[in-house]
Parts: structure tokens; C-alpha cells; sequence
């Protein structure tokens, strides 16, 4: 088997110790990862910048010993920082060069990954397909004219394409779950807490974003925790700890469990048939290892819900506007895409005691969540209402502008009057996803789950969402139906090298 070949066939777990033994080196890996980015950026658009410089300089030196050794990695274009590489965020905005290491970052080179790109991310992460103005549209290696998803969309589509085994991803509103959900990859949205976004920030959307990775295995997904979670001095607050390693839990048989499955849209719009069957696999695999499964409702969990969820991120972007301004010394609203503008205006519009208020009714609203579910080892529900959209399938298509028409026409005090549009805008940005937002408010860890591909031969992916701090079982749960299902063992049909 060639080296392109086996990077493709083995997980990065499997790459680590094939290295260790001396079966392959650092220097192969990464030169056969370099040249599966260039044969397949054309086709999937999924680098923002290329590290190949770096990762061959790293790939000479790299300690063979250490448990991620020479396995090629990526880092999305958002929230983390690498020395030196210039950090776009999607955004035609003056890109940003750091001079330090985020904590993650050097986390992830003690592990001994070569990072070889930078993904592609929509601009500032705002978006569930992985398009922009200064990128162009990233593509899902299944089908090239279907999207990734967003905003790890290009670290999804890199995995997919066999450039790299795991990627480094961000999710504060399912940024991991829907790109692993359309492109057959296994993602956890990991408990609020559990790995640091220090030094950049201490948390970001009032602590509603987190960070961890897609991979194609749940063992590299568990292996990935072990080597980066934990707080840094500058955290300011830790989930709780593990009761031993993950990756031991991926490892053990989860006993029987005691499962949930939440099927309704909590914005009360449609859902595809083809999500249905998704859940349905979903719940066959886990009643076949052995678990019950049994159907609930979570009728506090609606529009008011996701509409305090969609003003908090707005003020969030609108703080995040200010902080570009000061940085590169004028408005960069010129800069910016018109519905990353749209949002930052409606930002603006929202009082900082709104703001706080909204934040105190998720809160109360996650309490109830949690407490009503404690019974359960695991929810069940959707990621994606829909099978992953064609590109530009969610282009406003005018609607962005007339939305920003009507801002320029209205005051401040005006803001009730606003209150129907702005619910408007969240359903036209919420209505491909309706669930994965739920967990990013309530701090609680979720995993998506490659259960099911479609008819039309697209991935659509399920998660399952845990109690707080408890990953442990979602990843014992998640490798029981991995080995149940045989998803491991599928490859998007792009390129497969020969």
C-alpha cells in the first residue's frame, strides 16, 4: 500500500503508531498530505492558507514518541491562533497576525501533529455552509455541489477528502455537529469548559463557543480530548473533571444505557423525511447494543428560546465589530459581508441590559433542560433538518438588503417594532438546523453520530447529547455503534488514490 493510500485508509491513531513502529515516517505523512491538499483543493476548496513550509521543516524533528507523532492536522481559521500565520476569520477584513501560540495550538504540536493548512471557515463562523467573499464556497468531497456545512466546514471537508485523519474544529451553534452531520465525520461538541480558548479570549459568545476537532474514528476523537482538555491559568471556569481517560471510555462496553429521542423541531418548522430515518438508524443501532430508547418532549425549549440565543450572538458579533475597528484603526463594516453586517447592526440594537436579561432566560432555561433530563444517559436528536443543501442554498437572496434598508430607517427606540424581523431572520438563517444550538447554550457535551447516508448517496448525521461533564459515556456509547454499524469503513468517493 502506497503512503497516499494508507493515509487514507487509517485514522490518525492508526497513522501515530504505524510511525512509532518505523513503518512510516513523519516526512512521508506529510508530504503525501501536502499533495493530497493540492490534488484536491480545486474540487473542495477547504485551505485558507497552506503550512506546507512549516509542517516538512516540523515533519524532520518531530519526537517519534509522542502518542500524535508526524500525523498531518489542521487548524480552522477562527478562534485559535498559530504563531506567525495570518488569521482571516473568513473576512475580507485585514487579516490578523499573531504573535503567540494559542494554548490549544501548542497543545495540539505536543501531541506531535503537523499541521499542514489553516480551514476555510464563513465569515467570523456565522454561517452553516462554508461560503464567503473571501474564500468562495468550500465543497463537500461526496458530492461537489453540496456544502460541507458550517462553520468547520473546511476542516470537515478536508477529513472527508483524506487530507488529513482529524482537523481541528469550533462550534458555537453546531459549527462541528452539522459539517460532520453532511459529511459522514464523527464530531463532539465538548462540555463548556473542557478545552480553553486562552490566551485570545477567556470565552467567546458568552461562553456559548467551544473547541475540539472532526475526525473519522471515535477513538482519534476520544485520543484528541485526552491530549488537550484542561484549564489554563487565564480559564475562568473548568467542566468537570473525567473520572478516568476517554480514551479508555471509547475503549470499554457502555453497559445499558438509558436513552432519549427528541424528534421535533423546536422552531416548530419542517423537518425532512430523510432526517426521520437518520434518527430512526440512530435508535435501531442503539436498541441493537442493547439500550432503551424512549420518545420525550421538551416543550420549554422553543422560539423564545432560540431567538434569546440569536440576539445574544448578535451582540456578540457587534462587540466583535468594535474589537476589528480598533484593530486595524477605521469601521470595517465596509469590509464585511452584508449579513455578517446585518447581524452586528441588529447587535447594536439590543441594550446591554436586553442582552443580560435574554442571557438570564437561557440560563433558567438550561437548568430546566438539564435537571428534566438527568435520567437519561443520553438525548437522541437531529442535527440537520434536511439532507446537506447545493451550494448557495442558503443565499438571501435580497433579503439581507432589505433588511439592512429598513435598519437605516430606524431609531433606536424602534427596537420593538424590530422584534418580528429579527424572528424573520432567525428562522431563515435557523431553518436547515434546528437543534444543535440547544447544547451550545446549556454548557452540555453532544456528539454527532455518521449513522445514515441518503438515497442521493449524501452523509446526514444524528448527535447525541450528554449530561454536563460527561463525555465519557457519549464516546463509550458512540464506538459501541461505530463497531455496531461499519461507518468507520466509509470514504467519500473523491479521487480515492490509486
Amino acid at each position: 500500500m502506497s503512503v497516499e493510500q494508507t493515509l487514507w485508509a487509517q485514522d490518525a491513531t492508526g497513522l501515530a503508531d504505524l510511525v512509532r513502529k518505523g513503518e512510516i515516517s513523519p516526512v512521508e505523512l506529510t508530504e503525501a498530505a501536502i499533495a493530497r491538499a493540492e490534488a484536491t483543493r480545486p474540487d473542495i476548496n477547504a485551505s485558507a492558507e497552506p503550512l506546507y513550509d512549516a509542517a516538512r521543516t516540523r515533519a524532520k524533528t518531530v519526537d517519534r514518541s509522542l502518542p500524535l507523532a508526524g500525523v498531518p492536522f489542521a487548524i480552522k481559521d477562527l478562534g485559535i491562533a498559530i504563531k506567525g500565520v495570518p488569521t482571516h476569520g473568513g473576512s475580507r477584513i485585514p487579516a490578523w497576525l499573531a504573535d503567540v501560540n494559542s494554548v490549544l495550538t501548542d497543545r495540539y504540536l505536543a501531541a506531535g501533529l503537523i499541521p499542514i493548512v489553516t480551514s476555510t471557515s464563513p465569515e467570523h463562523g456565522l454561517r452553516l455552509m462554508t461560503e464567503s467573499k473571501a474564500f468562495g464556497i468550500t465543497r463537500n468531497p461526496w458530492n461537489t455541489s453540496h456544502t460541507s456545512g458550517g462553520s468547520s466546514g473546511g476542516a470537515a471537508a478536508l477529513v472527508a477528502a483524506g487530507v488529513v485523519p482529524v482537523a481541528h474544529a469550533s462550534d458555537g451553534g453546531g459549527s462541528i455537529r452539522v459539517p460532520a452531520a453532511c459529511t459522514g465525520l464523527v464530531g463532539l461538541k465538548t462540555s463548556r469548559g473542557r478545552i480553553p480558548l486562552t490566551p485570545l479570549v477567556s470565552e467567546s459568545w458568552y461562553g456559548m463557543v467551544v473547541d475540539h476537532a472532526l475526525t473519522r474514528s471515535v477513538r482519534d476523537c476520544a485520543l484528541l480530548l485526552d491530549l488537550t482538555h484542561g484549564p489554563d491559568l487565564l480559564s475562568p471556569y473548568a467542566a468537570l473533571p473525567p473520572k478516568g481517560s476517554f480514551t479508555a471510555a471509547a475503549a470499554r462496553d457502555p453497559g445499558k444505557l438509558r436513552l432519549a429521542v427528541y424528534r421535533k423541531s423546536p422552531l416548530g418548522l419542517p423537518v425532512s423525511a430523510e432526517t426521520l430515518v437518520a434518527l430512526d438508524t440512530a435508535v435501531a443501532l442503539a436498541r441493537e447494543g442493547g439500550h432503551t430508547v424512549e420518545d420525550i418532549d421538551l416543550p420549554f425549549i422553543g422560539r423564545d428560546f432560540f431567538a434569546d440565543f440569536a440576539s445574544s450572538v448578535a451582540s456578540a458579533v457587534a462587540g466583535t465589530m468594535r474589537a476589528e475597528a480598533l484593530r486595524v484603526g477605521r469601521s470595517v463594516l465596509g469590509d464585511i459581508e452584508r449579513a455578517t453586517r446585518v447581524v452586528a447592526r441588529f447587535g447594536e440594537l439590543v441594550s446591554a441590559g436586553e442582552t443580560y436579561a435574554g442571557l438570564q432566560r437561557l440560563h433558567a432555561a438550561s437548568r430546566q433542560l438539564i435537571a428534566e433530563t438527568a435520567q437519561y444517559d443520553a438525548v437522541l436528536m437531529p442535527i440537520i433538518a434536511h439532507p446537506p443543501l447545493a451550494c448557495g442554498g442558503m443565499d438571501p437572496k435580497g433579503a439581507d438588503e432589505l433588511i439592512e434598508n429598513l435598519l437605516d430607517k430606524l431609531h433606536l427606540s424602534a427596537l420593538l417594532k424590530l422584534k418580528p424581523l429579527f424572528g424573520q431572520m432567525m428562522d431563515k438563517s435557523l431553518w436547515f438546523t434546528h437543534w444543535p444550538a440547544i447544547q451550545n447554550v446549556s454548557g452540555q457535551p453532544s456528539i454527532a453520530l455518521p449513522v445514515h447516508v441518503t438515497d442521493a448517496g449524501l452523509p446526514l448525521g444524528i448527535q447525541a447529547a450528554g449530561r454536563p461533564g460527561d463525555e465519557e459515556t457519549l464516546l463509550s456509547l458512540a464506538a459501541q455503534m461505530e463497531k455496531i454499524s461499519g461507518w468507520l469503513c466509509r470514504r467519500a468517493p473523491l479521487r480515492v488514490p490509486s
